[in-house]
């Protein structure tokens, strides 16, 4: 009988919601001062984020307004894009979601071994992490979009980090909020539990979901199972994620 050993987590929109509150917000302000006549709003966002990476998505941009800029200058962009939202999170405008540090302490204290997988680049992890958590070794690693050729939806990231922590996928669970990062970790074969980001965010019917939740909860929020097995708390728990590996077959 399988037992919950390792715990991958998604950072952006799973761990904290930052979309909105950082990432939006550093790319128009990169726009700016590099004199580019562009702005994205909400929806131009939300739709962008069906490309998985920040220089991706200023490609696709470029692309869809027939603008002609070289792979230099798309780096550019992302750097100082980068920069912009370094100050945004040192500024203090991201949080941890409901329940996120009440279930990552109670893991570790279980000996759950926990990673984050993710887009992102390594200096906003690091940045980020730092800022929300206390203890940094909560998480054994970290896999950045520095550490993969291909990102979320292929499964390369998953699997890098599948390999490096040398523990089954029979014994693992991963958290994540979006299209990109749920093809990514059921592509890899790895049991999947979607925590719902503040994104307006429609899932694809082909991704094979056992598990949706709106929050992970905690004594004073309740979650709410969308689709999966009932829990027996109030809240997402040790023994409902060891619960759930040992019926995801």
């Amino acid at each position: 009988m399988p037992y919950l050993q390792a715990v991958y987590w998604d950072l952006d929109g799973t761990i904290a919601n930052t979309e909105l509150e950082a990432h939006l917000p550093a790319f128009n302000n990169s726009f700016k001062d590099l004199s580019l006549d562009w702005h994205w709003d909400k929806k131009t966002y939300l739709d962008l984020l069906k490309i998985n990476g920040g220089r991706n998505r200023i490609s696709f941009f470029a692309k869809q307004k027939s603008v002609d800029i070289s792979e230099d200058f798309v780096i550019q962009i992302h750097k100082k894009k980068q920069e912009h939202y370094l100050n945004l999170v040192n500024s203090g405008v991201v949080s941890l979601k409901t329940g996120v540090n009440r279930l990552i302490k109670e893991l570790s204290f279980k000996k759950v071994r926990q990673f984050i997988v993710t887009s992102s680049s390594r200096n906003q992890v690091e940045l980020l992490v730092s800022k929300l958590f206390n203890d940094k070794n909560l998480f054994e690693f970290f896999i950045t979009s520095d550490d993969v050729k291909s990102l979320k939806p292929h499964p390369m990231p998953f699997l890098k980090a599948i390999k490096l922590s040398g523990i089954k996928i029979t014994n693992s669970i991963v958290f994540e909020d979006s299209n990109p990062g749920l093809k990514s970790a059921c592509s890899a074969n790895l049991p999947t539990i979607c925590v719902k980001s503040n994104l307006p965010i429609i899932y694809d019917k082909d991704i094979p979901l056992k598990c949706i939740v709106d929050t992970i909860g905690d004594v004073k929020h309740s979650t709410n199972i969308i689709k999966g097995p009932q829990l027996y708390r109030d809240y997402i728990d040790y023994e409902y994620l060891n619960d759930f590996i040992n019926n995801y077959q």
